[in-house]
């Protein structure tokens, strides 16, 4: 009835206030439609529906810009926007993405995926427009626990000394993916239990304005309020208290898990698709770990579900001490390990692949420069990790395997991780990782191997002439490349597994030069810098030939994995193809 009729922010403002509530009640019905079909970001999404659409009644965007932070709370802004199709009609899903794009609509100005940026962003837009003479309002849009991240408190610090207009509007919903941690949030709970009138205001400590809003999702007063700050000369913090889920009763009682998702039944929320739990080898190594050592503590960094850890489990973990929730703060995570693990703890810290990349400075200076024996968990890096451009992580191997006193491990099989995981946390030598690529598959042949002895790659066949380097994700192709070379030669292929990403095994290169001719590296990860251009500099000008295949150096996103291998020539085909180009 209303939403058929807008396509831009000029559309809302055709209508009346009191007309805003039944947009907002069209605009949560095409969320659900989308969400139910194809899964996304549930909870964040439609907690600030009716927000977002008083933001876009009072402030006139595009000239007036919104940054979402981590963006995953901009669905409705997106049918607002004039994307309305790719929500109420299936044919059109495919045209936006999750998360803002300017390469989608005007009123997007970053991609961006990753959490407490928006605020540094806003400033910057706000340092564009004075120093071009704008006069436009900067709207930084922070929620979902984005605040504990250490450069949301930088920018809210540089803002307390800003003296022009900078609206910054904290949609509270008491959560981040899974429960706040951090003293910030009894701040931000006394706030709300005292209608944003609590003496301990961390806000007004940073010497910001401050506005108050405890209904954040009666439209007619928060257009009363945002129209209040609109145009405001200094910056201010509009804290504004949503329920996260708003509006489907199971995802407003299980916050954590209608975070995100897959495609569900309205009806009860029940999957669309069910899949096979498995057994989860992480959550069991380190259930095991803190079973045995009493030393042992689990860091995590607001994703405590991809560990495995959750409800009452995971509550007397965290009052025992044993289990630490940093919130999002992942560099706070690992100098935390790396203080555990010098004071004599057993610190394991895990989280996914794209978020290790906040790290890079904890890891090289707090962790390795001290060489504490901590142990990180490095979640589904590379092509089969996640897909969107804002969640990739290809050159993990690049970032980390360099860092000196680091060993950097990848295992191929659950046996592998196993053997792993239980060196890396009893050793005392160094800060060991663990580089989790994909599900990994049971032998039934427990793994022997002395990982003190470090940098010895396995050699799971031997041929002659050719060798194929394999990192784990890729073992398959390169098996199914020897098999398919051999049926058309019937000369055997050399396939070797790194496993150590840290070093080479010198003595197996040196090994090589006596009968093979060509090697070849498979990496699921960016290839310039990588695991294989190592081997290419070690051989240098020996008359052996190398030959490197990775991801090509570029933001891929929504991408099938095996599709973009084949892209890159990795495929049993594409390999054969170029082993005939060299031999």
């Amino acid at each position: 009835m209303y939403l058929e009729k807008i396509n831009g922010p000029e559309d809302i403002k055709k209508l009346s206030v009191e007309q805003l509530q039944p947009l907002a009640d069209e605009v949560r019905t095409a969320l659900i439609n989308r969400l139910s079909k194809i899964g996304g970001h549930h909870g964040p999404n439609l907690g600030v529906v009716e927000l977002t659409v008083a933001l876009h009644y009072v402030f006139d965007s595009p000239k007036d810009k919104i940054v979402f932070d981590v963006s995953h709370q901009c669905y409705p802004h997106k049918i607002l926007t004039g994307r309305k199709r790719a929500y109420t009609d299936e044919e059109y899903f495919s045209e936006v993405t999750g998360y803002t794009n300017p390469l989608e609509s005007e009123h997007d100005f970053f991609i961006v995926g990753h959490t407490s940026t928006s605020v540094s962003l806003a400033l910057g837009l706000a340092k564009g427009r004075d120093a071009t003479g704008g006069n436009e309002n900067i709207i930084a849009f922070i929620g979902d626990g984005s605040l504990s991240g250490g450069e949301t408190l930088e920018a809210l610090d540089f803002a307390g000394e800003y003296d022009k207009n900078l609206i910054i509007i904290v949609n509270d919903n008491d959560q981040s993916i899974a429960e706040n941690h951090g003293g910030m949030y009894k701040t931000l709970k006394a706030l709300r239990e005292s209608n944003g009138e609590a003496e301990n205001n961390i806000f007004k400590a940073f010497g910001l304005d401050y506005v108050y809003l405890d209904d954040g999702h009666n439209i007619k007063a928060l257009v009363e309020l945002l129209s209040r700050v609109k145009d405001t000369k200094r910056p201010i913090v509009v804290h504004i208290h949503t329920i996260k889920g708003k509006g489907l009763k199971y995802a407003e009682e299980n916050r954590e898990f209608w975070h995100a998702g897959g495609p569900f039944n309205i009806e009860d929320g029940s999957p669309k698709y069910k899949r096979e739990n498995g057994d989860n080898i992480i959550y069991n190594s380190l259930k095991g770990l803190l079973e045995k050592d009493k030393t042992a503590v689990i860091l995590n960094a607001a994703t405590p579900s991809g560990l495995g850890f959750v409800g009452a489990e995971r509550d007397k973990l965290e009052k025992e001490g044993r289990f630490v929730d940093v919130g999002i703060a992942e560099e706070n995570a690992v100098a935390m390990a790396s203080g555990i693990a010098k004071n004599g703890g057993r610190a394991v810290f895990g989280t996914f692949a794209p978020f290790f990349q906040r790290t890079y400075d904890q890891m090289s200076h707090d962790l390795c420069l001290n060489n504490s024996p901590a142990t990180m968990l490095v979640l589904y890096p590379g092509v089969f990790g996640m897909n969107s451009n804002t969640h990739t992580a290809m050159c993990d191997i690049q970032m980390f395997a360099h860092i000196p006193n680091f060993v950097y491990l990848e295992p191929t099989t659950e046996e592998e991780y196993t053997a792993m995981f239980n060196f890396a946390t009893t050793q005392t030598k160094n800060p060991i990782g663990l580089r989790i690529t994909a599900d990994l598959k049971s032998t039934g042949e427990k793994d022997e191997t002395d990982y003190s002895d470090y940098n010895k790659n396995k050699v799971i066949q031997k041929g002659e002439k050719i060798a194929i380097f394999a990192l784990h994700t890729l073992v398959d192709i390169a098996l199914e490349t020897a098999q398919k070379y051999k049926n058309k030669t019937g000369k055997e292929i050399t396939v070797i597994t790194p496993r150590f990403l840290t070093g080479l095994d010198t003595d197996l290169l040196e090994n090589l030069k006596k009968d093979h001719e060509l090697i070849i590296t498979l990496e699921d990860g960016l290839v310039e810098g990588g695991y294989g251009q190592r081997i290419s500099a070690f051989y240098g000008t020996d008359k052996i030939k190398t030959v490197n295949l990775g991801i090509t150096k570029h933001f891929h996103t929504d991408f099938k994995p095996l599709e973009l291998l084949a892209k890159c020539d990795i495929s049993a085909d594409g390999i054969i193809k170029i082993i005939e180009e060299n031999l």
